[in-house]
C-alpha cells in the first residue's frame, strides 16, 4: 500500500462494539478501545478511510434512516476530534432476504466506493470482523483482507477456513490491524 490508498472498515465489531439487537441510537454506540487512535494513524499515514457497513435494522423498521445518519454524524465527529478522518461511509439498509447487490458478502458497496473515489482496489485493504466482510473484500478484488477478532472474528475465522477463503491477516483488533497495514506500507 501507498499513501492515498484506501482502507475499508466494517463498522460494528471493528470500530464499535456490536449489539445483537442492533445499534439504534448514539447512546448505544461504544467505541472498541484503540479504534479511534487506529483510524487517526491511518489518516496521518495519508490513507483514505471508508466505512462499509450492513445496517439492516433500517429496513427491519428498528432504526429510522434519520437516526442512522445521526449516529454516523457523531461517529465522524468523534473520529475528527481524535485526529482521524472518514472520507466516506457506504451503508446497505437491506435485509438479507431482499436480494440486493450491496449487502456484504456481495461487493456492491466497495464497488460503489471505487467508482466514487477512483480507488485502485488491488492496493486497498478490507478490515472486518465477519466472514461477510472478508468475502466482500475478496469479491471486490481488494489487495488484502484483514479479520479482526473483536465482534464476530473468532467464529468468522473458522467459517472462512472451512470455505478456504482465509484473510491475508488476522489481528486481535483494529489497532493491531492498522499496525500490520502500516508495516505493509513501509515494506513497499
Amino acid at each position: 500500500m501507498k499513501a492515498d490508498d484506501t482502507v475499508f472498515l466494517d463498522r460494528d465489531g471493528v470500530i464499535n462494539a456490536d449489539a445483537p439487537d442492533y445499534i439504534k441510537c448514539w447512546a448505544e454506540f461504544h467505541f472498541i478501545p484503540g479504534s479511534l487512535a487506529a483510524i487517526a494513524r491511518l489518516t496521518q499515514a495519508g490513507l483514505r478511510v471508508v466505512i462499509i457497513t450492513n445496517q439492516s435494522g433500517v429496513n427491519r423498521g428498528l432504526i429510522p434512516l434519520t437516526e442512522l445518519k445521526s449516529i454516523h454524524h457523531h461517529l465522524r465527529q468523534a473520529v475528527r476530534d481524535n485526529g482521524g478522518r472518514i472520507a466516506d461511509l457506504f451503508v446497505c439498509p437491506h435485509r438479507p432476504d431482499q436480494g440486493c447487490d450491496c449487502r456484504k458478502p456481495k461487493p456492491g458497496l466497495i464497488l460503489a466506493a471505487r467508482q466514487r473515489w477512483g480507488i485502485a482496489l488491488t492496493r486497498s485493504v478490507m478490515v472486518g470482523d465477519s466472514a461477510t466482510d472478508i468475502l466482500a473484500g475478496k469479491a471486490a478484488g481488494c489487495g488484502h483482507t484483514v479479520l479482526v477478532q473483536t465482534g464476530n472474528g473468532r467464529s468468522a475465522a473458522r467459517s472462512l477456513a472451512e470455505a478456504e477463503a482465509l484473510p491475508d491477516h488476522i489481528a486481535v483488533d483494529l489497532d493491531h490491524a492498522v499496525k500490520w497495514i502500516l508495516a505493509d506500507i513501509r515494506r513497499t
